[in-house]
């Protein structure tokens, strides 16, 4: 077995009198830890392909591939034979391993446009602003506290004249920011139409370097701690600059924002009157990187049954190749549940052809407590997307217009659900 030094890309101490300079290098640092993981992990792909492996990977598929290490890099799947051409062959048994992945990682740092200078990299350029409603807002706002700090955006509708308005937490999936996410949900039309605030916490590279919401992590599993605390008090900050109504404040996510939303169910029962969760895994599906991995692929151990009374709604592809349509079925098992709820199924499809079976689970008035949502075919996308923003399935069923329909239904007061 080849054996290689790992690269040490750790800080050092900067002179106090130079802070700007000190930020500057400790992010490209953290590029380069980054990319010292991709690295490996296009070697040990290169390693596979010489063996005859096969990934198995098929065209067409919209999901992300997990990195084949901790800390790797989230990619698009191989598509063909040709994907990875630009691959550098796995040296042999004499080769050195180290040489080639340094090279890699200097090839990669190039094609970034991140170089060896202390500029950082080049990020994908963000979707076009869409154009607001003639009275409507899409601000900029930061929440600090002891948690930490996070910037977020929220979406004002152009009904919005002071009343109680309702407020909707949307979560990021990896590699995504606010302004994709909003365009490609396309929340903010619905939110138009319902007038609705809408909420956009922000994952930045210095907490996960593929701005993941770190639901794996146990100290972002717990009340009054990590993320989950630092979500909840960007909800308690727009509720108290709005003066919305804090009843009605709901959240929901994709993929690692979707296991985030997941955590506030049990988390935050007392403020999160709804939750949506799509493509995303249960509240304790891991507790570490592989834990982590192992859970996205199904394989993991069912996580500890933490129910909670908060009315869910999930969407989850059979298709997934990124999360595992059985974490689908792991979230509803953590939703309401009893004897004395009813359960329906329906089965469609949708004008673009996208199949679906919808199971709901309603009280002693009929309202759906739980509705689960399983896309027949569909991948590591958000249901009835627009293309301008990225993980998005435009054939879907509209997510977005039905987990606020859902949300809608429900409201509490005191913590007491109504």
């Amino acid at each position: 077995m080849n054996r290689f030094s790992k690269t040490d890309y750790s800080p050092f101490a900067f002179p106090k009198s130079d802070p700007a300079r000190a930020a500057r290098v400790m992010e490209t640092m953290a590029q380069l830890r980054t990319q010292q993981a991709a690295a490996f992990a296009s070697w040990t792909e290169a390693s596979r392909k010489a063996a005859g492996v096969r990934s198995g990977d098929e065209a067409g598929i919209l999901d992300l591939a997990a990195p084949s290490t901790p800390g790797g890099a989230w990619a698009a799947p191989e598509v063909g034979a040709d994907s990875q051409a630009d691959v550098h062959p796995a040296p042999g048994p004499d080769g050195n391993v180290a040489e080639s992945i340094l090279r890699t990682i200097q090839e990669t740092l190039a094609r970034a446009g991140a170089g060896t200078g202390l500029g950082g990299g080049r990020s994908a350029a963000p979707p076009a602003p869409a154009s607001l409603p003639e009275g409507a807002r899409f601000e900029t706002r930061t929440f600090n506290s002891a948690s930490g700090s996070r910037n977020y955006k929220v979406y004002v509708p152009s009904g919005y004249a002071g009343q109680a308005l309702p407020v909707v937490v949307m979560l990021h999936g990896c590699t995504q920011n606010p302004d994709d996410f909003a365009a490609g949900t396309r929340m903010n039309a619905v939110a138009e139409e319902q007038t609705v605030l809408v909420v956009y916490p922000e994952q930045p590279r210095s907490a996960n370097m593929q701005r993941c919401w770190n639901w794996y992590e146990p100290g972002d599993q717990r009340r009054e701690g990590g993320e989950p605390a630092l979500i909840a008090g960007i909800a308690r900050q727009v509720v108290a600059e709005f003066s919305a109504d804090p009843g009605r404040v709901y959240a929901a996510g994709l993929s690692a924002g979707g296991a985030a939303a997941a955590i506030l169910a049990s988390t935050y029962p007392d403020l999160f009157a709804a939750v949506g969760v799509h493509s995303g895994l249960a509240c304790g599906s891991a507790r570490d990187m592989p834990s982590a991995f192992a859970a996205m692929k199904g394989d993991g151990a069912n996580p500890e049954t933490r129910r909670h009374a908060v009315p869910l709604i999930v969407f989850h592809g059979d298709g997934d190749r990124t999360v595992n349509a059985s974490n689908g079925d792991r979230v509803v098992a953590q939703g309401p549940s009893g004897p004395e709820l009813r359960t329906s199924v329906t089965e469609g499809r949708t004008p673009d052809g996208v199949a679906y079976t919808c199971t709901v689970r309603t009280d002693a008035s009929g309202r759906a407590v739980v509705e689960q949502w399983v896309l027949h075919g569909a991948g590591h996308a958000w249901s009835g997307g627009s293309a301008a923003g990225s993980f998005t399935d435009p054939r879907g069923p509209d997510a977005s217009r039905e987990m606020v329909r859902f949300f809608l239904a429900h409201a509490q007061t005191a913590g007491v659900r109504q």
